[in-house]
């Protein structure tokens, strides 16, 4: 079960979340360093943000330096567990955020009901945002646009491994259809990509898509 929670020419519901994100940050009283540094506007974009040495633990500092993220929901399940006092049943929900432009989150959210399930796993989302680095690192293309990434990476999460290498203009994302959502999200629009273990877990596949674009950063920083 998934669903996109953005653009759908422009409705109503889009209108409504923006307004909702610009009144939470209108009444945002922030309790760490980096969300009164947001605030007061010492720090302006997210770039800065994520590049501080203060950790990100308000969502808020997401909805007031990137308003325009979209949000996707790519998975609900119905978890049970038994207890003393019997049966609970709760919704884990898994959903991404991202600008199409290069900044992506994934997060989790866990509630016995599915909207509450969405909303935190949303803000887990904001919470775990990430910069991938795009580029063109194909031989067969060497455009030195930013329609691809630089070079290949490896991303794994439970027994999923996805393989992500660049793939020049025009190829599109050759992969399957939970990565494909994910790199949509972060703006890559090319790449070849290749897959191993339990591929019909979708939460293993985004947090595997996930871990293999947070490489093209941290490899980029390493060099």
């Amino acid at each position: 079960m998934s669903g996109r929670r953005d653009k759908g020419g422009g409705g109503s519901g889009r209108r409504n979340r923006d307004r909702e994100k610009a009144r939470v940050v209108e009444n945002w009283k922030p309790v760490t360093r980096l969300g009164t540094l947001v605030q007061n506007g010492e720090i302006k974009t997210i770039e800065e943000a994520l590049g501080s040495k203060y950790p990100l633990k308000e969502f808020q500092i997401v909805d007031a330096l990137l308003p325009e993220l979209s949000e996707e929901v790519l998975d609900i399940n119905l978890v049970q567990r038994m207890t003393d006092s019997g049966r609970r049943v709760k919704f884990r929900v898994c959903t991404i955020v991202g600008n199409h432009d290069g900044y992506l989150g994934i997060g989790l959210g866990k509630d016995a009901l599915v909207r509450s399930g969405i909303e935190k796993a949303v803000r887990d989302a904001k919470l775990n945002m990430i910069y991938a680095e795009r580029g063109c690192g194909s031989w067969e293309c060497n455009c030195g646009g930013a329609h691809s990434i630089p070079f290949k990476v490896v991303g794994k999460s439970g027994s999923v491994v996805i393989t992500l290498k660049p793939a020049p203009k025009g190829i599109g994302l050759a992969t399957g259809n939970i990565p494909k959502r994910v790199l949509d999200f972060a703006g890559v629009m090319d790449v070849w990509a290749q897959t191993q273990g339990q591929t019909r877990t979708t939460f293993n596949q985004a947090y595997a898509t996930f871990n293999a674009l947070r490489k093209t950063t941290l490899m980029k920083m390493v060099k």
